[in-house]
């Protein structure tokens, strides 16, 4: 019996039930949330618009970014890797029978009109970046396109979704849906990159299942080797770039600053390199939050001169 077949049996048996409210919630993944939601607060930040009378915009913006669209994100991606989700993590909602039927993809749907009805509440910026970051979850995950077929392509759109997106949306919304200043477009841009690294470590969970179903992420093409070596550049010198934007534009502390975080992620990554595979679980814990540490220093920064 194929793991689709058992995957067809499980669900089957439990096709009479709808999911527990727990069980939803597990689905939309609360602990995905942090890092669109970080960006968002980047990029609010960085606009140096002052926050006191916009507390209304900032709460739909964190739940729309969050909750809304990540969490819908990840019930697409759960929808169409329930068959590689039965070999690596059998225990997920949808492969374990707790999700039956297509109550998996109806919950995707329903996610992403309710974060279309928000994100238009948020005016035409918001909407068209949520129309956009919708339009990236689903050819993410879905066929034809499934963009996580090749690590290349997908942790990009991953990467500019939760970082760049959200923080130019948080931005864009402070400044009444004007286009950000130049400087706060390349800071994106850049924890952009870097956060392609940061989902190469993710994919390293999987490489198993991966392999078996054909899902081209990178630690499965390159091995976890080389594919760490590839995530710590990755994340690396998009940092450093920011540094050097920073010193240029008459920000030294927040450069140094920067600096010392990056500077401080080297010798974890050197201890990530020797066991990549089984240490990639402990960097994502503390490497990582050097990063996103570094996101609101440069935040800060940017918005102390708008």
């Amino acid at each position: 019996m194929t793991v689709a077949d058992v995957l067809t049996v499980t669900q089957s048996r439990h096709s009479i039930r709808t999911p527990a409210p727990r069980t939803v919630l597990e689905l939309f993944k609360p602990v995905t949330w942090f890092p669109p939601m970080w960006a968002f607060a980047c990029g609010v930040v960085s606009s140096g618009v002052p926050l006191a009378s916009h507390w209304r915009l900032l709460a739909l913006g964190v739940l729309l970014t969050g909750p809304l669209v990540c969490g819908t994100s990840q019930a697409v991606n759960d929808w169409f890797d329930r068959h590689v989700d039965a070999i690596n993590e059998p225990g997920r909602p949808i492969p374990s029978g707790r999700m039956p039927g297509t109550w998996g993809l109806t919950l995707a749907l329903a996610g992403t009109l309710i974060s279309m009805i928000v994100g238009l509440q948020l005016g035409r910026a918001a909407a068209g970046a949520t129309a956009l970051g919708l339009v990236l979850a689903w050819i993410y995950s879905a066929p034809p396109l499934r963009l996580k077929n090749n690590g290349w392509w997908g942790n990009a759109a991953v990467g500019f979704s939760y970082e760049g997106l959200a923080w130019v949306t948080g931005a864009a919304l402070m400044l009444n849906g004007a286009v950000p200043r130049p400087a706060i477009l390349a800071a994106a841009v850049l924890y952009s990159i870097g956060a392609h690294g940061i989902m190469t470590l993710n994919d390293f969970k999987s490489i198993e299942g991966d392999r078996r179903m054909g899902i081209g992420s990178l630690p499965a093409r390159l091995g976890p080797e080389l594919a760490a070596k590839v995530a710590c550049v990755v994340m690396l010198l998009p940092q450093v770039v920011v540094v050097a934007m920073l010193a240029l534009n008459a920000h030294p502390v927040a450069a140094l600053l920067v600096g010392g975080v990056t500077l401080a992620q080297v010798p974890l990554m050197r201890r990530l390199l020797q066991r990549p595979r089984e240490l990639a679980p402990w960097y994502n814990q503390t490497g990582i939050s050097l990063y996103v540490s570094g996101m609101m220093v440069t935040a800060v920064a940017l918005g102390s001169v708008s």
